[in-house]
């Protein structure tokens, strides 16, 4: 079936939560005097962007649940109130005349527990916390999870560079996959348009890679290790988010890694959803540390290895092949 529906509202809730995104960010104080815990600026963005999605795909598709990460339990309460009047005014600049019932209950209505089964969105309002914190590099990603399939992907990258070879010109993309239809981007700001692919590199040698910025989320060791049984030479592309989807489904580089750092550590899928089916729309392949598709079936997690391997696929088996080499040596 068609998603042509779906696609024009998935863009336009992403855009409307970049714009709120941006805004919050626009109002932070230097990051060394940035508030922790629940009155961090960040809870503000999380909070208004889900609160902003939730709307409109309420509008548009009231009978689909939707899986995110956030609920208004303590926007509810009288510790709460201060943080609740912020994510109000950002949620009206955007979506004006909402009283707080409406902007709690729109948060609250993102807790549906995915599965096999029926059809659900899967949404990461803020992806690359401390990239947004910052100033550098964050994603609002919102996927369609169909009978455990991703059949739709939107990545709002408000800071990446249009062009990756000019970092210094103009920022903030958009990418939009659909199942079956290619990958597109463009510029937040301007609706044009256009297909991407990944890159046609086959010699890991002259292939580049890029990783997580924090250790703590994929660990930097063992795909120093990786790129050292392939040859590779080029230094990673550190960057948070799925904004390296981004990068990998139109050419930037050939490779994301995300590997282990803890055993028994289940990725959560709206930290995957829509970056995967960008990069397999764009030509790429995304599986398990060990070669297996992405199973979003399970529900909330993943039901497989923690270990993402992202490629333009041409070079997945040859990935594959060394990141096994690499953590079957440390026994995982």
């Amino acid at each position: 079936m068609g998603y042509a529906r779906e696609r024009l509202v998935a863009v336009d809730a992403v855009l409307r939560a970049c714009r709120l995104c941006a805004a919050v960010r626009a109002g932070l104080v230097p990051e060394e005097t940035v508030p922790k815990g629940d009155q961090s600026p960040v809870t503000v963005a999380d909070f208004g962007a889900q609160a902003v999605i939730s709307l409109d795909l309420l509008d548009a598709f009231p009978q689909d649940a939707i899986v995110a990460e956030e609920d208004a339990t303590y926007l509810r309460t009288p510790g709460g109130a201060d943080l609740r009047a912020r994510v109000a005014h950002h949620v009206t600049a955007v979506v004006p005349g909402l009283t707080d019932a409406q902007i709690l209950a729109a948060i609250d209505r993102c807790a549906g527990r995915g599965g096999p089964s029926g059809r659900h969105w899967a949404l990461d309002p803020i992806d690359g916390t401390k990239g947004f914190l910052r100033g550098e590099q964050y994603a609002v990603a919102l996927a369609l999870i169909e009978d455990g399939t991703v059949v739709l992907g939107v990545l709002g990258c408000p800071n990446l560079p249009v062009d990756g070879r000019r970092p210094g010109g103009p920022c903030g993309c958009l990418f939009i996959a659909v199942q079956g239809e290619g990958a597109a981007m463009r510029r937040i700001g301007d609706p044009t348009e256009r297909k991407i692919t990944v890159n046609d590199v086959t010699d890991p040698a002259v292939a580049s890679f890029c990783e997580s910025v924090e250790d703590a989320h994929s660990s930097h060791v063992n795909a120093a290790r990786v790129a050292a049984v392939l040859g590779m030479t080029a230094p990673p592309c550190r960057i948070d988010s799925q904004c390296k989807y981004g990068l990998l489904a139109r050419g930037d580089v050939s490779i994301y890694l995300r590997l282990p750092t803890q055993p028994g550590y289940q990725e959560k899928i709206w930290d995957h959803a829509a970056g995967c089916i960008l990069v397999e729309e764009a030509g790429g392949q995304v599986s398990d540390d060990r070669g297996k598709p992405l199973d979003f079936a399970h529900g909330l997690v993943f039901g497989q290895a923690a270990g993402i391997v992202a490629t333009n696929g041409a070079l997945h088996p040859q990935v594959i092949a060394a990141v096994r080499r690499v953590l079957d040596a440390d026994g995982r």
